[in-house]
Formats: C-alpha cells, sequence, structure tokens
C-alpha cells in the first residue's frame, strides 16, 4: 500500500460488483494509504488479494469507518441505509451502488461524463445511478448537449451479473441441465424470494425487479427516472422495458431518441459520439461492426453503434448501446466518482 493517499474501504468486498471494484481500484491505480474491506457476518474473514496483500474482511460497524475517507459502498440497499450515514458521521465520503439514495433530493446522482459538477453539491453521499441508466445517458449526453433531446424510448436487453453471482450460477447450471436432458427448478430469476421463478437459460424473462402499480417494473422506473435527475430534465419523455437475457456479463439497448433541433443526419450524431469521453464507437453496417456485450466485458467504455435515422420521424433516431454492466455500470463509474471527487479537490 502507498504511504500517501487515501484511506478507501469497500463495503460489499466478497460480492460480484464489490470484486470488481477492487480489480478496478487497482487497475486505474487510485491512490489508497489504506483499504479495509468489509461485509456481512457470514463472509468475515475471507481473505482478499490487493496489489499482492492478502487482506482480511472484516464485518461492517459503526465503527469500521473510523477514519476512512472514501467508502465504495455495494452491498445491498439496506446495509447502505444501515450504514452509510454512521460513515458520514465519521468524516468518511460514500459512494454508494444501490438504489437506497438515487432519488433523495439532498443527494447527488452522478454519472462523471455527464454531471461531474455535482458532486460539488454533495452532503456526504453520492448516488451511483442503476447500471443500465450510467451507459445510455454516457451515449446520450453529447447528443443533448449538441442537439437538445425531447424523448427517450429504451429496451434493454440485462445480463444476469446484474442479478448477482447466484443468478449467474443458476444459468450456468441451467444450461448444463437443459443440454444434458435434465430436469431442474428456478430459485432466482426473475427476482430472488418472489412468487414466481423462471428458467433463464434459453429465454428471456421480460421482467427485472419487482413490479409496480403503473406496471412499469422497478428497474424501468429507476432508468426513467434516474434519467431525468441526472440530466437535470424533469419534462423529458422517458420510457423502458427491461428484459433479462441469458448473457452473463454485458448489458445491451436498443435507444430511440428525439432531438430538438432541424435536419440532423446520421454522421452528425457518429461525430458528437466519436469524441465523447468515455464512449466507443462501434458503428460501421458494411463490415458488420457493431457493439456486442461478449466483447465488451473487461472494458470501461461504453460502446455505440447501429446508429440510423428513423423512418418517419425526422428528429427521431435509434442506436445500439453496449456496456459492461459490472465495470462502467457499477464498479468504474464509482471509482471514476472517487477520482472526480479527488481532481475538483473535494476529498483531502
Amino acid at each position: 500500500m502507498a504511504t500517501t493517499g487515501f484511506h478507501v474501504a469497500v463495503v460489499g468486498a466478497t460480492g460480484a460488483v464489490g470484486q470488481q471494484m477492487l480489480r478496478t481500484l487497482e487497475t486505474k491505480d487510485f491512490p489508497i494509504k489504506k483499504l479495509t474491506l468489509l461485509s456481512s457476518s457470514r463472509s468475515a474473514g475471507t481473505v482478499l488479494k490487493f496489489k499482492d496483500e492478502d487482506i482480511v474482511v472484516m464485518e461492517a460497524k459503526p465503527e469500521s469507518f473510523e477514519g476512512v475517507d472514501i467508502a465504495l459502498f455495494s452491498a445491498g440497499g439496506n446495509i447502505s441505509k444501515l450504514f452509510a450515514k454512521e460513515a458520514v458521521k465519521r468524516g468518511a465520503i460514500v459512494i454508494d451502488n444501490t438504489s437506497a439514495f438515487r432519488m433523495d433530493p439532498e443527494v447527488p446522482l452522478v454519472v462523471p461524463e455527464v454531471n461531474e459538477e455535482d458532486l460539488k453539491s454533495h452532503n456526504g453521499i453520492i448516488a451511483n445511478p442503476n447500471c443500465s441508466t450510467i451507459q445510455m445517458v454516457v451515449a446520450l449526453e453529447p447528443i443533448r448537449k449538441a442537439y437538445g433531446l425531447d424523448k427517450v424510448i429504451v429496451s434493454t436487453y440485462q445480463a444476469v451479473s446484474g442479478a448477482g453471482a447466484a443468478a449467474i450460477a443458476e444459468l450456468h447450471n441451467q444450461t448444463h441441465s437443459i443440454i444434458k436432458g435434465e430436469s431442474f427448478n428456478p430459485e432466482i430469476l426473475p427476482v430472488k424470494g418472489d412468487k414466481k421463478h423462471y428458467q433463464i437459460a434459453f429465454n428471456a424473462v421480460p421482467q427485472i425487479d419487482k413490479f409496480e402499480e403503473n406496471g412499469y417494473t422497478f428497474e424501468e422506473m429507476k432508468m426513467i427516472n434516474e434519467t431525468k435527475k441526472i440530466m437535470h430534465m424533469p419534462e423529458l419523455k422517458v420510457a423502458a422495458t427491461c428484459v433479462r437475457l441469458p448473457v452473463e456479463t454485458g448489458h445491451s439497448e436498443s435507444v430511440y431518441f428525439e432531438v430538438q433541433h432541424e435536419s440532423i443526419e446520421v454522421e452528425d450524431i457518429r461525430s458528437l459520439l466519436r469524441d465523447a469521453d468515455g464512449v466507443t464507437l462501434q458503428d460501421n453496417p458494411k463490415e458488420q461492426l457493431y457493439p456486442m456485450p461478449a466483447y465488451a466485458v473487461g472494458k470501461s467504455d461504453v460502446f455505440v453503434g447501429r446508429i440510423r435515422k428513423d423512418l418517419d420521424e425526422d428528429k427521431g433516431f435509434h442506436m445500439w448501446v453496449v456496456s459492461d454492466n459490472l465495470l462502467k455500470g457499477a464498479a468504474w463509474n464509482s471509482v471514476q466518482i472517487a477520482e472526480s471527487l479527488v481532481k475538483l479537490g473535494l476529498v483531502k
């Protein structure tokens, strides 16, 4: 560990996103002088390696945050509600990867490529948006800034890793069972503990999270509300349909959007995205070049392709957006927020 830098805590260090946070802190070489790994009592005692150093995971308690500068939370909303404010009381800045604080008007919801300046208004807690929202707003923000934005309609094709390690295991187990002609009992998806569970292998499940009274799922409402908050556009028209696919890692999205300016062409959109922060443009239909989740895994960028103009609406466009949901959709965006805090002089 370095002699200079920050005391960083990772809450939920043994989970899928927590593990990715550790890898990201290491690969991005975030300045760390001390690293504290925290989890539930069930996982406490686990030994994890960081930069060739073995670190014992400890049970999260209020006093665990004494002396911590930045606390990265990814252990579920209930844990965040229980410990985030305790961490802030002890001087830490919390970057929370759950939905616990995202729509709290006192908590900035941040994607650094879009609204980094919102970090200046934080009161100790910063929310990391939903993975599907993050990749969409990264792709949309350059377009919004240049040409305005009136409407967004998104359909997502989401990987099972978004539902955790147990969902990944269920996909693997079901796939093996189907190939071998064996029976199986779905137990995790679409929502663990809900009244019905469905096969995910060789299937598409049009439900992510629980249904709300309006017929939309909580995941869909997260995309709708978070997009408006991040972009500071409460008037923006947004609709979402979220679907789980038998893909291990990497979310894909079909995004329809309408700009405000007249006479915008596909090449105008391509030019914007070609130079946009955090975006890799992969858009050459003649060469069958377009983003795919299998090739986005392990990469920090948001990949955009299949950009085309709507055939009936002159201001309407379609694009295909892909990203590693555990990286840009969670761990990397959280670490980026920490980097932005350092850059803006908001953590010392």
